[in-house]
């Protein structure tokens, strides 16, 4: 077996991590700037500042495409909010985000080698975002969106995927639906089922809730029940805005109307995608041998300990129980394979790609404690990036 799976566990859980220890780690942020190019002479100096740097520079307005080789702009994610989904936390404010913002930035660099920069702006509005992101462009490679509050991540994600020419993605859309894909592939070949026959209830029509009910739907599930603050999605109800109005026409194939406890009743599966909090003897209705993703944080719908008393497989977004389903397993690898294909776009196929990929890398090691790989798990983000990579020039966006 891999060294990997045989290093010690230093899971800890927060109840161990003092309120100390928490903040001297974010004491001056958790990124610095460090050179790729030696400042110690005066000739170094005059290579990477005046005179030299005036060359490339003349270069660089004669042909626009040398940026890419002469700077670090086609290596550079730029990590976007607002502040008004951060967590489970909600409307914060940029400055109050920016702790998150910084530490995903630290993560491109720790698992993909990408350089990464907190980028927060004080507006809400959709079109000053859409417009900033527009004029910064030639300063960045790549645009991962964090922590945008619903409806209004699709509208700002679909219209910065048009005007710019670079991967984009909304990350806590489309990788939390990554890792929830590879998470669910993992689960249900160790209890030798498929997916495709499955059961499932998704609580929460947000931005994760959405993209996730999409994966799984392009996967094949066809049984996929969503829930909002006000019961199941369903095409019977008046109170829908656009989204779950076209989400309802795709899912929820039994037609089931009302509660949390119509839709979980029998069901396989259970994926919590909201702050809320799921009552025990709801997942104590589901079907034998069920599955709960219990992924809010830093709070879970329902404690993983709870919820082990009625099914077989549990998984959380935190670190300190089995099965941590993280983000972190999906777009390092993601926005490193779209940026050494030179993808245009971040493509449904990309994304599919790297679920496999994530599931790949432990296919062979799956138990019930172990249906996806540890977010350390250093195996991941180049088996990502090199599917992503592969897919994109597949597909014809590289």
């Amino acid at each position: 077996m891999s060294s990997v799976t045989d290093a010690p566990n230093t899971t800890a859980s927060l109840s161990e991590i003092t309120h100390e220890e928490i903040f001297a780690g974010h004491l001056g942020g958790k990124l610095s700037v460090e050179l790729s190019a030696p400042l110690d002479t005066q000739r170094d100096l005059s290579i990477a500042y005046t005179p030299g740097v005036a060359q490339v520079s003349r270069a660089i307005a004669a042909d626009d495409a040398l940026a890419k080789r002469y700077t670090w702009t086609d290596r550079l994610v730029v990590v976007v909010s607002d502040g008004t989904a951060v967590l489970g936390l909600g409307d914060i404010g940029a400055r109050a985000s920016l702790p998150v913002m910084e530490g995903k930035a630290a993560l491109f660099k720790k698992f993909a080698g990408l350089n990464s920069i907190p980028l927060v702006l004080d507006t809400k509005d959709v079109d000053e975002i859409v417009e900033t992101l527009i004029r910064l462009r030639p300063s960045f490679g790549a645009v991962n969106l964090e922590d945008i509050s619903a409806p209004r991540c699709f509208e700002i994600e679909k219209r910065v995927i048009e005007a710019l020419d670079c991967p984009v993605m909304h990350d806590d859309q489309h990788g939390t639906a990554i890792v929830v894909l590879a998470a669910l592939n993992g689960a249900a070949t160790v209890q030798g089922r498929d997916i495709k026959d499955l059961k499932v209830v998704v609580s929460g029509a947000g931005a994760a809730g959405v993209a996730c009910t999409n994966i799984l739907l392009a996967a094949g599930v066809e049984d996929v029940v969503v829930l909002d603050s006000k019961g199941i999605v369903s095409t019977d109800r008046d109170n829908l805005n656009e989204v779950k109005a076209e989400l309802a026409q795709r899912s929820n194939p039994r037609k089931l109307s009302g509660t949390a406890a119509d839709a979980l009743a029998g069901a396989d599966v259970f994926m919590g995608l909201s702050a809320g909090t799921i009552a025990e003897e709801l997942i104590a209705s589901m079907a034998p041998n069920g599955i709960v993703f219990a992924m809010s944080n830093p709070d879970p719908e329902i404690h993983p300990e709870i919820a082990q008393k009625y099914v077989q497989i549990v998984a959380t977004g935190r670190s300190d129980f089995p099965n941590q389903i993280n983000n972190v397993l999906a777009f390092p690898g993601v926005f490193k394979g779209a940026l050494d294909a030179g993808a245009r776009r971040i493509t449904e196929g990309m994304k599919v790609a790297a679920a496999n990929a994530i599931f790949g890398v432990v296919r062979d090691e799956l138990a019930v404690d172990k249906i996806i790989p540890s977010p350390l798990d250093p195996r991941v983000a180049p088996a990502v990036a090199e599917a992503v990579a592969a897919a994109a020039r597949a597909e014809g966006v590289a």
